[in-house]
């Protein structure tokens, strides 16, 4: 009888293991991006960050959110599927703004292995002449 259990017990945790490892998984070309040196005369700069789903099941990103107002984040609303890939815009506006150096955080939400991922911005804006 205890081997029975014991069997059962084993088989069970297996079955549970193997199906816990098939998740989604982002995978970013980079999370962070330098726009350098840009001029208060146009204060408005955008970047993409691309990124992969390398798991096993869709990846949804349920939630993209800035650290500023001034910075936005527009992200692939549709599941990416195993192997293809995806999109985050970022933008930053500067405008009211004090020149000068700034970073910013965009924290990305998912169903994947990894449910936080953080990616960064920063630059330096110059005082209009």
């Amino acid at each position: 009888m205890k081997k029975l259990l014991l069997m059962t017990l084993l088989l069970v945790c297996g079955i549970t293991m193997a199906t816990a490892q098939k998740q989604a998984e982002i995978k970013f070309e980079k999370t962070t991006h330098d726009f350098g040196t840009f001029s208060e005369k146009s204060p408005v700069v955008t970047c993409t960050f691309t990124f992969s789903n390398v798991g096993e099941k869709p990846l949804v990103i349920n939630q993209a959110m800035a650290s500023c107002g001034c910075t936005v984040p527009e992200y692939t609303k549709t599941p990416v599927k195993p192997g293809e890939k995806g999109e985050i815009k970022v933008t930053y506006n500067g405008t009211g703004k004090f020149p000068g150096h700034f970073k910013k955080s965009i924290t990305v939400i998912t169903n994947g292995v990894v449910e936080k991922t953080r990616l960064y911005i920063e630059g330096n804006m110059e005082e209009a002449k």
